[in-house]
């Protein structure tokens, strides 16, 4: 019997059967941990703490005595009655919170891990991540998929979001462009007025890359869509494609800091005590004072920025053979390659009669730009379905008034939504699974494990390479921002006190910069991350040709930005 013909099926098999052994024979371990957030006292002498339009009057107990203390989660037999509860800690003027959470042990990561190998050995991102989602379920005790698991994802806000957005929108505005030739018509300019080869296509998708700094989905969506008709056309690879689109998405939008992040990750980081952690301002000016130490970032763009140039110094041999394959016109892909996106959203298709121009593909790129950089002005966050509908409106009405009849429209939408169907169910499993992870708690069991374990030069290596394991095995960076952030900056402001350490605040800045990047890292290289996957599809990369052939560059960087860090922290910390 081939082994190797069956090595899918095996890690399957043993994956599911090692889930149903920990489901009958452990339990969760609980444990809790402190959440100092902002409260105040009104004028009744009572703690109140507000979020958003809400203002709760707080209730606090003593720490010893809370049914969530650490001591007593562990005498007792069965979970605790609530998650969250306010504490009064002896030797602290105000209440906080004390959040309770489980974990079972390494077998949290187990879905991560099993998703993880599959897609390695089978290349298939279906399979893998359904049997990631199948082995999250059984450890929870979900085995009615189809109610407790799937149904309910469906119907969560974020997975209507990705139905309207990825499959309806996105979808329906690449078929458009295909069944009026437009993209062609825009590849056909470039090529003879800026595109003179994979050097200038790749260098405009590295600009594009910097110029969207919005960051994750947003980014990947734009900069793949637009720039993918002109690199076929100068024959880039879409390994090489992929790679710099995925690698300009978020590295951007942490140097560039004008969008959405500072002001999630401001939230995550008040540390009581700490005066330049004390208020939004000034966790806000702490977040831009320690952009100049991302160093993940700033080498991750300069890697891609080299490639663009055909100096593929950092890459691996597949990458470099990728190269060689597209430029003797032997395939943009393997041959025996497997893209996410279906050949129907790369066939042009106009009517015979019909005169395809370039500004039917710019002008509604133009107001999709305009719309999301509009809204995110005017609301401080992109309004991503209203640009990307403006964008498909705009392309129909074009399409229609130069004589294109309603039933080719649909046929346009029709092929467009076949194209991105088999993408868009990866990424909705991608998503569960990354529900369900976070519901194990391998997150916080790995910050449990080895979160106080080295001394403080240590620490920004530490949290980074722990942040790059969470955010890979969950394919999410600001989940993994949520987790690790709460924990790690008042561990390391401990430490900084406790080892006497003669310049505190520049250890926070490199620890913070630290899992900043490091969650990055985790993301882009992840199998199972929407960004990743976003790229392959935009791109017409095969998922896992993309995914092996970025790692290594991104290794290299997080080396480099690790090497920096240590210097830093035993040179000037």
């Amino acid at each position: 019997m081939d082994i190797k013909r069956y090595q899918g099926l095996l890690w399957l098999v043993a994956g599911l059967l090692i889930a149903l052994i920990v489901q009958f024979t452990s339990q969760p371990q609980w444990n809790s941990k402190v959440q100092r957030v902002p409260v105040t006292q009104d004028a009744q002498g009572q703690w109140t703490y507000t979020q958003g339009d809400t203002t709760t009057v707080i209730s606090a107990q003593p720490y010893t005595q809370s049914p969530l203390h650490p001591d007593n989660l562990r005498q007792a037999a069965t979970p605790p009655d609530v998650e969250q509860q306010w504490v009064l800690i002896a030797g602290e003027e105000k209440p906080v919170r004390l959040q309770a959470y489980s974990h079972q042990g390494m077998a949290s990561l187990l879905p991560a891990f099993l998703a993880i190998v599959l897609c390695l050995v089978t290349r298939e991102p279906l399979m893998a991540l359904l049997g990631g989602v199948i082995s999250a379920a059984i450890l929870l005790g979900r085995f009615d998929l189809s109610s407790d698991v799937f149904i309910p994802a469906l119907a969560t806000e974020s997975a209507a979001g990705i139905l309207i957005l990825y499959l309806w929108l996105l979808g329906g505005l690449m078929g458009i462009w295909g069944k009026t030739g437009a993209a062609q018509a825009f590849a056909e300019l470039m090529t003879r007025r800026v595109v003179r080869g994979p050097r200038s296509a790749k260098l405009v998708t590295w600009l594009l890359g910097l110029i969207f700094f919005q960051g994750g989905t947003m980014s990947t969506v734009l900069v793949g869509t637009t720039v993918k008709p002109m690199a076929d056309k100068a024959n880039v690879s879409h390994e090489e494609l992929s790679y710099v689109v995925d690698s300009t998405a978020s590295p951007i939008a942490i140097l560039i800091a004008f969008n959405a992040w500072p002001a999630y990750v401001q939230a995550l980081i008040f540390v009581p005590g700490v005066t330049f952690l004390a208020t939004e301002a000034d966790r806000l000016s702490f977040f831009f004072a320690s952009v100049p130490l991302s160093f993940y970032a700033v080498l991750a763009i300069l890697s891609t920025f080299l490639l663009s140039l055909d100096k593929p110094w950092f890459c691996s041999a597949e990458m470099r053979q990728a190269m060689q394959r597209a430029r003797r016109g032997e395939g943009l892909n393997r041959p025996d390659a497997q893209p996410l996106s279906a050949k129907e959203l790369h066939a042009v298709t106009p009517p015979a009669d019909y005169a395809s121009h370039w500004g039917e593909f710019v002008w509604p790129l133009v107001t999709l730009i305009v719309v999301a950089i509009g809204t995110f002005m005017f609301n401080d966050s992109p309004q991503i379905h209203w640009a990307f509908g403006a964008a498909l409106l705009l392309a129909t009405i074009m399409a229609m008034v130069k004589g294109m009849g309603l039933r080719q429209v649909m046929e346009g939408f029709a092929n467009g939504w076949k194209g991105v169907v088999v993408a868009s169910v990866v990424l909705m499993l991608a998503i569960t699974l990354g529900g369900l992870s976070k519901e194990l708690g391998g997150g916080n069991y790995l910050v449990q494990l080895l979160g106080d374990k080295l001394p403080f030069w240590c620490l920004p290596v530490l949290l980074q390479w722990l942040t790059m394991v969470i955010a890979f095995s969950t394919g999410t960076s600001w989940g993994t921002y949520a987790v690790a952030f709460p924990l790690a900056m008042p561990l390391v402001w401990a430490v900084a006190q406790s080892q006497g350490v003669a310049n505190p605040e520049l250890l926070m800045m490199l620890c913070f910069a630290a899992v900043l990047n490091g969650s990055v890292y985790g993301d882009q290289c992840s199998p199972i991350s929407d960004t990743t996957i976003l790229s392959a599809m935009t791109t017409g990369c095969d998922l896992m040709d993309h995914v092996r052939t970025q790692w290594v560059p991104a290794t290299f960087a997080a080396v480099g930005a690790s090497v920096l860090w240590t210097g830093c922290a035993l040179v000037w910390v």
